[in-house]
C-alpha cells in the first residue's frame, strides 16, 4: 500500500500569516530593509504545501522538504497580511510536487514549485539517529 494512494493531483492549502518584524530580512541581517524576508516566504509556502498533503497520508506518515525553487517578486512591509498557497501538480513515487504562490492582497509576491517526500516518522528517526527528549515522549 502506497502511502499516497488517498492524494490525488488538485489538492490545495493555504496558510495565512501577518507578517511581524520579526519575519524581516532586517530582523535577521542588520541594516537591511524591513520587508518579509524570502527565508520566511519559503518557509509559508512549506506550511501550506505540508498542510495540502497531511490529511491524506496514513497515521505516521509526514511529508519533509526536500526541494524549492521559488522567485520572490516584491517586498512586502510590516503589517500586512501574506497568503501561500500550495496545489499539488504531480505525484511521483514518494514524492509531491507543488505549485506554491504567495500573496499580498491582489499582488502576487511568490512563486514557484516545491518537492515533498513522504516519510514513516518511526523509520525516518531510526534511520537518522533522532532521539527525543523523554518529556516528549510522556
Amino acid at each position: 500500500m502506497s502511502p499516497l494512494e488517498k492524494v490525488t493531483v488538485g489538492i490545495t492549502a493555504e496558510t495565512l500569516v501577518i507578517v511581524t518584524p520579526e519575519m524581516t530580512v532586517g530582523h535577521v541581517v542588520p541594516g537591511m530593509p524591513a520587508v518579509y524576508g524570502t527565508p520566511m516566504m519559503i518557509l509559508h509556502m512549506e506550511m501550506a504545501a505540508g498542510a495540502a498533503v497531511q490529511p491524506f497520508l496514513p497515521l505516521g506518515h509526514v511529508s519533509v522538504g526536500m526541494m524549492v525553487n521559488v522567485r520572490h517578486l516584491a517586498a512586502t512591509p510590516v503589517g500586512r497580511t501574506v497568503r501561500a498557497t500550495a496545489r499539488i501538480v504531480a505525484i511521483e513515487a514518494r514524492r509531491v510536487v507543488f505549485e506554491v504562490e504567495a500573496w499580498d492582497g491582489d499582488r502576487k509576491i511568490g512563486d514557484g514549485t516545491h518537492r515533498r517526500g513522504v516519510v514513516d516518522v518511526a523509520g525516518f528517526e531510526k534511520r537518522f539517529g533522532v532521539t527525543r527528549p523523554a518529556a516528549a515522549m510522556a
